[in-house]
C-alpha cells in the first residue's frame, strides 16, 4: 500500500481514544478496522529544512540508523552531526512517548542538526513499551503514544510516500508483550543527486518474524518502490531483522551459541539462510559493496542484548555505484550504547547508464 499524502502534523489520537482501544476486543477484525479509521496511519508528516541545501551535485553520503526510540537527544544529534550525512534514514522514532521524553524526536532530531524530516506511523502504542520500558515508567502516560519511520536531510525531500508492508494485527492482542496498532512500514523520499532522481527508502521488518516473512515483506517492499518509481535508482537502508532463522529459535544465548555450531558466520553473513537477499538480487538491487563485515546490535548499558551479536541492517542499491561503507559505532562522549543498533553509512554516485530525471 502507497500513500502518499503529507501533513505538516499528523493527526492526533487522544489518550481517551487510546484507553478506549485498549479496552475494547483484540480480535484481528477489530484490528483491521482501528487501522482504517485512524487518520494519522494515512498521512506522511513533512516539515521542510530552515534553509534548505541544493540537492547534491555528483555523490551523496547516506547514512541509515535504527534510533531505538532516540531516547538520547543530544548524544544522538551529535551522532548524525559527525556523519553529516545528506540523507539519513532512520526507524524506531517515537512521537509523544513516555519513554523518549513525550518529545516528537524526529522533529527534535531534525532542528537540532539544522534539517527537514518526514515522519509516518508504524504502530499506536498502547502502553508503555517494552517490558523494561513498562517497569522504568509505571503510572506515567503517553501523549501521543506513535512510533515510526523518519527520512532526514539538509535538502528537500520530494514526494514523501508512506509504504505499508502489513496491518496483519500480531502486535494487537498483547501477546508479544506489547500492545500496539498498526503494522510494519518503509518510508520513501526522492533527492536528486548529480541531476538524477534517486529513490531513498528507510525499512524496517517484523523482528517476530521468519526468513520466508521477511522475505514476503522485501517482495511487497520491492514492488511498492517499482510503483513509487520505475526503474529509478534506489537506495534502501533498514533494519531487515536478519536473524537467519525464525525468532523464537533464538532461544537465549545458548540458543545462538548452538546455531553457530553449524555456520560460525550465520549472524554477521546471514545471506544464505535468508531468501530475502535472492529476492532482491532478482529484482536488480545488490549489498555486497555498501555493506561492511560487522554486527550492527549493540549491548545497552542494561547488558541487553547479549552476544552473540549479528548484522540486522543493511543497505540495498539499486542503479548506484557505491564506495566507503562503514558501520559507525552508536555511542555517546563517553562511550555508552545510545541505541541496541549501529549506524551504517555508505556514499552513493549515480551510474553514468542510468537515465536523467
Amino acid at each position: 500500500m502507497l500513500i502518499l499524502e503529507t501533513c505538516s502534523d499528523l493527526p492526533p489520537v487522544s489518550v481517551a481514544q487510546r484507553h478506549h482501544i485498549a479496552e475494547g476486543p483484540t480480535e484481528r477484525q477489530e484490528h483491521q478496522a482501528l487501522v482504517a479509521s485512524v487518520p494519522a496511519f494515512e498521512r506522511v508528516e513533512l516539515a521542510e529544512p530552515p534553509t534548505p541545501a541544493p540537492p547534491p551535485a555528483r555523490s551523496a553520503r547516506v547514512a541509515f540508523w535504527n534510533a531505538e526510540r532516540c531516547k538520547y537527544p543530544a548524544p544522538s544529534a551529535e551522532l548524525l552531526r559527525g556523519r553529516a550525512a545528506d540523507v539519513t534514514l532512520l526507524c524506531e522514532m517515537d512521537l509523544g512517548m513516555v519513554r523518549s521524553g513525550q518529545s516528537h524526536t524526529t522533529r527534535q532530531l531534525a532542528a537540532d542538526i539544522g534539517q527537514g524530516c518526514v515522519f509516518a506511523v508504524e504502530y499506536l502504542e498502547l502502553g508503555l513499551g517494552d517490558i523494561r520500558e513498562r517497569s522504568w515508567h509505571a503510572g506515567a502516560e503517553n501523549s501521543h503514544g506513535m512510533h515510526g519511520a523518519a527520512i532526514v536531510s539538509p535538502c528537500r525531500l520530494h514526494r514523501p510516500a508512506l509504504i505499508r508492508l502489513e496491518t496483519s494485527g500480531d502486535w494487537f492482542d498483547g501477546g508479544r508483550g506489547e500492545r500496539r496498532v498498526g503494522g510494519r512500514i518503509a518510508l520513501a523520499a526522492t533527492v536528486s543527486v548529480g541531476g538524477t532522481d534517486v529513490t531513498f527508502v528507510s525499512i524496517h521488518f517484523e523482528s517476530h518474524s521468519d526468513p520466508e516473512h521477511r522475505t514476503e515483506q522485501m517482495r511487497t517492499v520491492l514492488a511498492a518502490i517499482d510503483e513509487y518509481a520505475l526503474d529509478a535508482p534506489v537506495i534502501m537502508g533498514g533494519d531487515f531483522n536478519t536473524n537467519s532463522v525464525a525468532h523464537d529459535e533464538l532461544d537465549g544465548p545458548l540458543g545462538k551459541v548452538a546455531l553457530l555450531t553449524t555456520d560460525s558466520e550465520r549472524f554477521i553473513d546471514p545471506v544464505h539462510h535468508e531468501l530475502l537477499f535472492g529476492v532482491a538480487a532478482a529484482a536488480g538491487y545488490d549489498w555486497a559493496d555498501s555493506n561492511t563485515r560487522q554486527a550492527t546490535q549493540r549491548t545497552r548499558p542494561d547488558g541487553t542484548p547479549r552476544p552473540p551479536l549479528g548484522r540486522l541492517d543493511w543497505f540495498f542499491t539499486r542503479g548506484l555505484t557505491v564506495a566507503d561503507p562503514l558501520t559507525v559505532p552508536a555511542i555517546d562522549k563517553d562511550g555508552m550504547a545510545i541505541s541496541d543498533h549501529d549506524l551504517l553509512q555508505v556514499k552513493i554516485s549515480v551510474n553514468s547508464a542510468t537515465p536523467h530525471a
